[in-house]
């Protein structure tokens, strides 16, 4: 069997000049652990997985503080803290992407598929035409769905 008959075509996808923040929310919104990443060509970029969030966020350095009879005493100022917070999630996903995408093309078998997955140790990979363009994706779980069908 092909990717193209057990891929998902509808993809959400985000620009390089997209905000973090915007990638967080739709991964959040609609359950999904990574976007691709394309051009104005739909060319895939990049990909951006809720592990680049996390990475891209956890640089943030929480204050220094104490906790004394039930109160905190911040020991560093807890605005600055706030602010980078603020800075990260306006970061564009540019800076946080995956820029060495592994994808496959729609005419490859899935077998061929089930091995880059497992080989590259990505969830997902981007399904592309015949001039590279995104056309959709296709999942570890649409894989194992295909290779387990029916047992």
């Amino acid at each position: 069997m092909m990717i193209k008959d057990i891929m998902t075509k509808d993809v959400i996808t985000v620009k390089e000049d997209d905000t973090v923040e915007k990638c967080a929310n739709l991964l959040s919104t609609n359950e999904l652990s990574g976007l691709p990443v394309v051009d104005a060509e739909n060319h895939v970029t990049g990909m951006i997985t809720e592990g680049d969030l996390i990475k891209h966020n956890s640089k943030v350095q929480v204050p220094a503080f104490l906790e004394i009879l039930g109160g905190i005493i911040y020991l560093d100022n807890p605005n600055t803290y706030l602010e980078n917070v603020k800075k990260s999630m306006g970061h564009f996903v540019k800076t946080v992407m995956t820029e060495d995408v592994t994808s496959i093309h729609s005419d490859q078998n899935v077998d061929e598929a089930a091995s880059l997955l497992v080989r590259n140790k990505v969830n997902r990979l981007p399904v592309l035409d015949k001039d590279d363009k995104l056309v959709g994706i296709v999942s570890r779980r649409d894989v194992m769905n295909h290779l387990f069908k029916g047992e």
